[in-house]
């Protein structure tokens, strides 16, 4: 029992040693039993001493075994656990990290001292959780962010695939802090904003486009689209192109449309031009005209041309073809032409006095087109050029030609008032003898200015001929020289009457005598005076002088102005032409031949035009 009892007990005192105190005693109860019950079999079976030492041994060696591999086993489970946990503290740190949150060994630290591996597992494992959450969510704000961030860069760089977002982010180790995220934010609002910008100048060009399409009749939608699809009909998926090469493109095409608009804005205008001449050459109708009544854009500058298809190939096609159709019909009508803007080169000079040039005169100038001598084209310019110049002409010699209306108004006021001073009847209380009345005081104050207003009249003259370096020819007559006749009849005259007041005073003073020589003779009668005077009775108790004195066709002459006879104003200065060769005596002639003329517009003047 020696060694046997010393194997025995070493076996039961290890088994005791693993045993908790609870169980320790029925332990021990049962591990005796077991081992007296097996030494009982023994002892049935017969075995030796050695052979139950041999036995006990490799019991003992077996319990060691079995308490070795437990206490391994046990070992490896710790290392498992300690294992789990520093790797979910460090998933923790990691994740803390990436969401830039506070260092997890301030919450976690104190716990760790005094608690098992099984306790601090389960103490980071729901906060791992709520971090794995919390990440997800800020991966997606950071996905959804930068989604956004790479579709804008890619619309505003042009390129047409859109890279996936979410593959671009590094999710183990990108920044998924809330200041990073406040970056991409800021970043984005700053792309969102140019391109709101890009937008609006895309915008802004592709109406412009429109409007530039529209004047110059072209396609819109195949212009716009040559820059880009996008910007005319976008389909499912694709964006508005507001790139910077987009941006180019369309001020590239606006700039080729500005000078498409430039020059069929110049070609329209030319052809407008020659429309415009050909309208007023031929005498078109407004009716005629308002078949083309678009081309009056081109009295607006290029940038007011609006209006839709005004500057359109067709529109400029069309007025050609008018042009073409009129220059043949004006071939055809030149003749005819010529003619008519003769006749108004006529009127215009006739209007002022002028001489027309003899050289394009109607018979002349239709003998030249007959005999083909010379171009219609060239003879209806030459005939343009000399109405142009008649108009600057006329336009020059405005200022004179009123003084001299002016002067030939009170030359027939002067002759009206010599006849009424002739009436002895012309202070009767009759029917219209103050209207007769006020118009003789009119007058005499009109025919005191005569002198000065014909001094003044051939000063300005005199000062037109220095400044124009030739004369001033009225009706064929240098005018200055027609005034200083005008001026020397005028002195004869004078001296006729003081020299017929001279005579009167001494037929009065020697008429006594012959009295009371031969005795008085009866006054003639009433109507011989009337009839020697040329004077007549007008049935209300006044006396006018006769129609044909005054050389009027109308029953009450005296009311009207001198000034609506043309022909006595021709037949005036027709006398006046004689003035040069011919000595004039106004008292010699018949009153016929000496009454002033009548103007060519207008009313009598008051007084004359001041210099």
């Amino acid at each position: 029992m020696g060694k046997k009892g010393e194997c025995y007990h070493s076996l039961q005192e290890d088994m005791m040693a693993f045993a908790s105190p609870c169980c320790s005693v029925h332990m021990s109860s049962t591990c005796h039993t077991l081992l007296r019950e097996l030494e009982q079999i023994w002892k049935d079976i017969g075995e030796t001493e050695a052979d139950k030492d041999r036995m006990l041994s490799e019991l003992e060696r077996d319990c060691l075994e079995a308490y070795r591999r437990k206490v391994e086993e046990a070992a490896n489970r710790k290392a498992c656990l300690h294992q789990s946990v520093a790797a979910k503290e460090a998933e923790v740190a990691t994740l803390m990290a990436a969401l830039g949150e506070l260092n997890i060994n301030s919450l976690i630290q104190p716990a760790k001292k005094s608690a098992s591996l099984k306790e601090q597992l389960a103490l980071v494992t729901p906060l791992i959780d709520d971090l794995r959450v919390k990440k997800d969510e800020r991966v997606k704000q950071f996905a959804d962010v930068k989604t956004q961030i790479d579709k804008i860069t890619t619309e505003i760089s042009g390129y047409s695939n859109i890279i996936n977002a979410v593959s671009s982010l590094n999710l183990e180790d990108h920044d998924l802090s809330l200041r990073n995220l406040s970056e991409y934010q800021s970043h984005l609002r700053a792309l969102q904003k140019e391109k709101a910008e890009r937008i609006q100048k895309v915008l802004d060009c592709v109406n412009e486009v429109h409007s530039l399409c529209g004047v110059l009749g072209m396609n819109f939608g195949k212009t716009v689209s040559d820059v880009h699809p996008s910007l005319y009909e976008k389909s499912l998926g694709q964006s508005t192109n507001i790139s910077a090469s987009a941006l180019e493109s369309l001020e590239q095409a606006i700039f080729r449309l500005k000078t498409e608009r430039k020059v069929r804005y110049q070609k329209l205008k030319d052809v407008a031009g020659l429309l415009f001449e050909l309208w007023t050459l031929m005498d078109t109708t407004r009716e005629e005209k308002s078949k083309l009544s678009r081309i009056t854009s081109v009295h607006y500058s290029e940038a007011e041309v609006t209006e839709p298809g005004a500057l359109s190939l067709e529109v400029i096609q069309q007025v050609s073809t008018e042009v073409k159709r009129l220059t043949k019909l004006k071939a055809s009508r030149m003749k005819e032409l010529v003619v008519k803007r003769r006749i108004e080169l006529e009127d215009i000079c006739y209007k002022n006095h002028i001489e027309p040039d003899p050289s394009t005169s109607a018979d002349k100038s239709s003998a030249m087109i007959d005999s083909g001598l010379v171009d219609p084209c060239e003879l209806l310019e030459n005939i343009e050029a000399q109405i142009n110049k008649a108009k600057d002409e006329a336009l020059s010699r405005k200022d004179i030609m009123d003084r001299i209306n002016w002067w030939l108004s009170a030359c027939e006021e002067e002759n009206w008032l010599e006849d009424y001073n002739q009436d002895y009847r012309r202070y009767s209380g009759g029917r219209g003898a103050h209207i007769n009345l006020k118009r003789a005081e009119q007058a005499r104050i009109k025919v005191t200015k005569i002198p000065v207003v014909v001094n003044t009249l051939i000063n300005k003259t005199l000062a037109w001929e220095d400044e124009k370096q030739k004369l001033f020819i009225y009706d064929g007559v240098r005018l200055v020289s027609i005034l200083e006749d005008y001026k020397v009849v005028r002195q004869q005259k004078e001296e006729a009457k003081k020299r017929a007041r001279d005579q009167k005073k001494l037929h009065d003073m020697l008429l006594p005598e012959k009295e009371s020589v031969y005795g008085s003779k009866p006054s003639p009668g009433r109507s011989s005076f009337r009839k020697a005077n040329g004077y007549h009775a007008n049935g209300n108790g006044s006396v006018t002088p006769s129609p044909h004195r005054n050389s009027m066709s109308c029953e009450t002459p005296e009311f009207l102005t001198p000034r609506s006879n043309s022909v006595r104003h021709n037949g005036y200065f027709k006398e006046m032409r004689r003035f040069s060769t011919v000595p004039l005596n106004l008292v010699a002639m018949p009153k016929e031949d000496t009454v002033s003329f009548s103007s060519i517009s207008g009313s009598d003047p008051e007084s004359p035009p001041q210099g």
